[in-house]
């Protein structure tokens, strides 16, 4: 199993902050590719409160300055973007990292994107449909011809450059809906699964229909990999570890919920996520989320990588300590399961 950590790239107010925050992140990824960490992902959104709008420009940057961590979106919003140039970004990365460039391909959780680009709410699944079906069209082809919806056709079209990897891994963003876990069985695609709430294993029914329709669609059971997305932090004690996470958490997802109408989040609503074996929240000791990982494993049929997710408001030097604890502590466990 592998072991990452996923950043949204959180944002100070102020811009003289903001060069600051890129490069106190741009760190923690070096740090996390020295502690023998699998992989590194970050987000998109096109929002105030983060500064991933750009991710492959701060992957690019990690690239140079890292050496065996693998890099990937998290996820890349590809309903709101070019396939094309989504390609020629991430190959482009997968040169300057010397083939350890990934693609998580996802619809967001946010809508920001698409007022912003000029895409249309209601064409929101053919939206994306459309743009993977094209996007694996590229990664397994040099020369394309392609016609669609949502942009200009393509007759006999290179796309270059092409990659250090003679397969460019794309990944399948999923949330909830049995649609997109049975598409990405159809199409072959490992599946990223953002938990950010709830119980883990109420998704096992849904990573069933994934494995299911992968099986189908004649894809052995080695390519149809299940990573795990989660909220998480690891600290000295699972009560060092709350602490230190819950005040920023019920920050982030109290004004989240403002937005689609939530309840304010709750001490208890956050224990009820965190301290029960199937609850979706990592936040805890080394030893305890050794455990929690293990129960998520067994719980969805195995899983190939876990991400945490840690951007909650925490300082720097709080970040790197558990990052370190994660590469000392978690990441040898969960290597031999």
């Amino acid at each position: 199993m592998e072991v990452g950590i996923d950043s949204f790239a959180a944002s100070p107010k102020k811009n003289i902050d903001r060069s600051e925050a890129i490069n106190t992140l741009l760190e923690r990824i070096v740090f996390a590719d020295k502690q023998g960490l699998d992989v590194f992902g970050i987000g998109e959104h096109h929002r105030e409160e983060f500064l991933d709008a750009a991710p492959t420009m701060i992957l690019a940057a990690a690239a140079s300055r890292t050496e065996r961590i693998r890099l990937t979106s998290a996820v890349t919003v590809l309903s709101a973007a070019d396939p094309v140039r989504v390609f020629q970004n991430f190959a482009t990365l997968d040169l300057i990292s010397k083939g350890r460039a990934e693609i998580v391909a996802g619809r967001g959780s946010f809508t920001d994107a698409f007022p912003l680009f000029g895409y249309d709410l209601r064409e929101y699944d053919a939206i994306f449909k459309e743009k993977l079906k094209l996007l694996l069209t590229i990664r397994d082809n040099e020369t394309i011809t392609w016609n669609g919806k949502f942009r200009p056709p393509l007759r006999e079209q290179p796309v270059y450059p092409r990659p250090v990897q003679p397969k460019l891994p794309i990944w399948l963003g999923v949330g909830g809906t049995p649609e997109s876990f049975i598409r990405a069985g159809e199409l072959g695609l490992p599946l990223m699964l953002a938990v950010i709430g709830g119980q883990t294993h109420r998704f096992a029914p849904l990573v069933d229909l994934y494995r299911e329709a992968g099986k189908e669609a004649g894809f052995a059971p080695q390519q149809l990999k299940v990573g795990l997305h989660s909220l998480g932090y690891v600290a000295a004690t699972t009560q060092k570890a709350v602490e230190d996470y819950f005040p920023g958490y019920q920050k982030v997802f109290t004004k989240v919920g403002k937005e689609r109408g939530f309840a304010p989040v709750t001490k208890a609503g956050f224990d009820a996520q965190n301290t029960l074996p199937q609850g979706a929240l990592l936040v805890g000791s080394p030893s305890d989320i050794v455990e929690k990982i293990k129960h998520h494993s067994d719980a969805l049929g195995g899983i190939s990588r876990v991400s945490f997710q840690m951007d909650v408001g925490l300082p720097h030097e709080k970040l790197l300590e558990s990052i370190k604890l994660i590469g000392q502590e978690v990441l040898p466990h969960i290597k031999s399961l």
